[in-house]
């Protein structure tokens, strides 16, 4: 009897997983479902489109909330006025769209707070899938590479996922008393399999980011660590040992219930240990709607999503997946604009096109590895 309780809870916890990772990809479908209805918005939509759109939002609250949040960040809100019979007719959001006069003065606040000007790629071409690679031994110590473009996803003998974005590279090392994970460069999303006598251990940059079972996305680079936080809690806490000097046969620290937690829902900036903090950098919790969550974890299912990021930031997040670097020319025109929308990663060229038919931006190849970008007449 004792076994099948045991089974039976085995079984639970896996489905929990299962049911988390269900609802992510959940998010990011709802989101790139209203990036696509927001692209068509702006012609007059026929009545089957009309009738689908309609069904779409009825489907979920959950769709009417992120199709109007899209509309505000890409400026769209007033393209919503001929559809408001399309939202369903027991929604506070149909009840705030029937109300002109008032919807109209939010709709003129949001604008003039969010001046922006939007770009949208979006390309629907299946990304080719391929089993996760497999690591069985129970004691192991490998090294997790994946260069620049690339994505893999391992899976742990604990069970544990692994998730590497571009340009990553990571250090394993597993035995029957810890789990510990060096990552040197790059960004990677782990679900981690649920173990209380073997917390799973992050190390970067000085730091130690360490769960027993939850979800979390880390990011190194230039002199910050990002930290999210999409299920449980993590506790986060300074090192004071160089990994290299680490014996993993007698590394099983347990970081103290009042080391810094970051739960779901919220990322952190860290200062990597030896680097003076910036003027402007404080090493706070900040909560993060799920949507934004979405957003920066879409890499993982090969886009790039922005929700208003300057020019510039767009430019440097899409040439981590290139080798390719992008300058911008010294224009304050060029730096107002805005980006909104979904992009291939590693597709310059479809985003060099977008960039000329729909806002003049004019590109220049100045070696073999640089792109420069202006504005073709003033």
């Amino acid at each position: 009897m004792k076994q099948k309780t045991t089974n039976k809870n085995i079984h639970s916890i896996q489905a929990m997983r299962n049911t988390k990772e269900m609802s992510i990809q959940a998010d990011g479908q709802r989101l790139d479902t209203a990036c696509l209805w927001i692209t068509k918005v702006d012609r007059n939509l026929s009545k089957k489109e009309q009738l689908s759109l309609s069904i779409w939002l009825a489907d979920s609250p959950k769709n009417v909330a992120v199709f109007l949040d899209v509309a505000q960040m890409w400026d769209k809100m007033h393209s919503l006025n001929r559809l408001a019979d399309l939202f369903p007719k027991s929604s506070t959001v149909y009840q705030t769209t029937r109300m002109s006069k008032h919807w109209k003065g939010a709709i003129a606040a949001s604008v003039a707070l969010f001046l922006s000007v939007s770009v949208f790629v979006l390309n629907h071409s299946p990304r080719q899938s391929r089993p996760a690679e497999l690591i069985t031994k129970s004691n192991i110590k490998t090294i997790l590479k994946t260069n620049v473009g690339g994505n893999e996803i391992v899976m742990l003998p604990d069970g544990s996922k692994l998730v590497l974005n571009t340009n990553t590279l990571a250090n394993v090392r597993f035995s029957d008393h810890a789990r510990i994970i060096e990552l040197k460069r790059g960004e990677i999303h782990i679900d981690v399999a649920h173990d209380k006598s073997r917390p799973l251990s992050i190390i970067v940059a000085g730091k130690i980011i360490q769960a027993v079972g939850t979800a979390f996305n880390v990011e190194v680079r230039n002199n910050s660590i990002e930290l999210i936080v999409t299920d449980g809690k993590v506790l986060v806490a300074d090192i004071d040992k160089q990994v290299d000097e680490l014996d993993i046969a007698k590394f099983d620290l347990i970081l103290p219930p009042t080391s810094v937690a970051i739960s779901k829902g919220e990322k952190i900036n860290l200062t990597p240990i030896g680097l003076p903090k910036l003027n402007n950098f404080k090493e706070e919790i900040i909560h993060i709607e799920p949507i934004d969550i979405a957003a920066s974890l879409s890499w993982r299912t090969g886009n790039l999503i922005f929700r208003g990021e300057s020019l510039a930031e767009a430019m440097n997040e899409i040439s981590r997946y290139s080798n390719m670097s992008i300058e911008l020319d010294n224009d304050n025109d060029l730096k107002k604009i805005r980006v909104a929308g979904m992009f291939k990663t590693g597709d310059i060229s479809g985003l060099l096109y977008v960039l000329e038919q729909n806002f003049n931006i004019h590109h220049t190849q100045t070696d073999e590895h640089k792109i420069f970008l202006e504005l073709a007449s003033k």
